[in-house]
């Protein structure tokens, strides 16, 4: 599967694989039942704020399809890329969170 920017998705690797990471309503229901409201996550992204556990959880929640990876693999991959480039499929994501299709 191939991420498609126009929709809002990203592409990641966790364990050795690609996984697109896709911001469906259901994704983003359950992301912000666990995190709290999208607004103030996207808040705190701009600020500068949204730690780790938080980047990984939004990413674990978007993966096509869910529970293609655990929490732990997401979790160690954004651990292993880094803050700094887990700000690209992260700012894709909340991109769609704030503008829609």
């Amino acid at each position: 599967m191939i991420a498609n920017p126009e929709r809002g998705e990203a592409s990641l690797a966790v364990a050795g694989r690609a996984v697109v990471l896709r911001p469906s309503f259901t994704a983003l229901v359950a992301a912000e039942t666990e995190l709290g409201p999208l607004f103030a996550l996207v808040e705190r992204a701009a600020e500068g704020r949204l730690g780790l556990a938080e980047t990984a959880t939004l990413f674990w929640h978007c993966a096509v399809p869910h529970g293609a990876v655990t929490r732990e693999e997401m979790g160690e991959a954004v651990l292993g890329m880094g803050l700094a480039a887990a700000t690209a499929p992260l700012r894709q994501l909340l991109g769609q969170i704030l503008q829609g299709r």
